[in-house]
């Protein structure tokens, strides 16, 4: 789907409904075995409440997330469309794209992760005030 192609090893930032333990994590995907969850992180953007789920997009707010360490590559392609990932960025809801991740105090700790960048207008959405989606806030998208 996307035109950035992952690799075993790389870093994934989860915000929403793919965060270990969410409302709403879709069940068909495998996310304990094709990969594993780690330490909470956080990164910049702005986090809006999209009735369900959340949506990330650009700012400077501090928003929380966790990371997740892919093992097996063909996962990807389940989570892009989960996502709604498509290869025409003006349609394409999410966007997969690569962010710097930033520890507690907002400064850059040098790694990188993959996001699901939301893409598309949030006119209208409320913020996610302190930018950590409750764990129970998550309804099942598909």
């Amino acid at each position: 789907m996307s035109g950035f192609v992952a690799a075993e090893g790389d870093l994934f930032v989860f915000y929403g409904l793919l965060k270990l333990g969410a409302a709403g994590q879709p069940a068909d995907l495998p996310l304990a075995t094709a990969g594993a969850f780690g330490e909470p992180c956080r990164f910049r953007g702005r986090m809006v409440d999209l009735g369900g789920f959340p949506g990330v997009v650009a700012g400077d707010a501090l928003c929380h997330g966790i990371r997740w360490q892919l093992k097996d590559v063909s996962i990807v392609v389940p989570m892009d469309e989960f996502e709604d990932v498509t290869d025409d960025p003006a349609t394409s809801l999410y966007i997969r794209t690569r962010i710097p991740l930033c520890d507690d105090a907002g400064d850059e700790t040098g790694e990188t992760a993959w996001i699901y960048w939301y893409n598309q207008s949030v006119e209208g959405y409320p913020l996610v005030a302190d930018g950590n989606w409750p764990l129970d806030a998550g309804k099942t998208r598909k």
